[in-house]
């Protein structure tokens, strides 16, 4: 079934599929039409003091919960205050999304008020990121950013949302299922260099496992 709806609503429906019940985030203009959709639906909003404890909130849900967390800020600074939270998120692997308001899409490249290239800022410390441009590939856009912060090596992922696709409306049809040609995590290890570890630790007279986070997060401490 296909349904009109706003881009900010677009945005909260593709949260809910996604299982997301709580989102950290700070007001400003950019983001005040997802918020106007954010309080209509049962998706709690916890307010912070300031966007750097919004995503630090967001990666201690997801460290606590195992699931992906989602933090929410304006445009300009507010996206600027966000960048030491997520450098620290990709440097452990742990899964965000960080959705930041931009000015209008034609605003965007003419310096207008409280307008950064935040994706060009953040892509050396993102999984990966997105600038949507387009109503149209909002739903997709959300959908495969959950899947590539959650899977193979867990990480942030940033999507930049104009302020005028927020407030656009399109057909809503739900994307049920994401296929990225030119992403596939390995999870099965490589079985000569698994051979050459056991063989390893069977020579060490005191062998010693210095294993990092990665252990924990793909629940292989037994």
């Amino acid at each position: 079934m296909t349904i009109k709806l706003k881009g900010s609503q677009i945005l909260m429906e593709t949260m809910k599929q996604e299982g997301v019940d709580v989102i950290f985030g700070f007001p400003g203009g950019a983001v005040i039409d997802i918020y106007d959709a954010l309080v209509k639906t049962d998706i709690r909003h916890i307010l912070v003091r300031h966007e750097q404890g919004a995503v630090h909130a967001a990666d201690a849900y997801a460290r606590t919960s195992g699931r992906v967390g989602v933090c929410l800020v304006t445009s300009g600074p507010g996206a600027t205050n966000t960048v030491s939270g997520i450098a620290s998120a990709y440097l452990d692997s742990v899964p965000l999304i960080i959705l930041t308001g931009q000015v209008p899409t034609q605003l965007i490249g003419n310096d207008a008020f409280q307008e950064v290239d935040i994706v060009g800022i953040t892509r050396p410390i993102t999984k990966h990121n997105y600038l949507v441009t387009r109503i149209e590939e909002l739903a997709q856009t959300i959908k495969e950013a959950f899947y590539i912060a959650g899977s193979g090596r867990p990480g942030p992922v940033l999507i930049d949302l104009p302020k005028d696709v927020m407030q656009a409306t399109t057909d809503y049809k739900p994307v049920k299922k994401v296929n990225l040609k030119s992403y596939n995590p390995t999870y099965k290890p490589n079985g000569k260099q698994l051979q050459k570890v056991v063989e390893l630790i069977r020579k060490a007279k005191k062998p010693l496992v210095f294993a990092g986070g990665g252990v924990i997060l793909s629940k292989a401490s037994k």
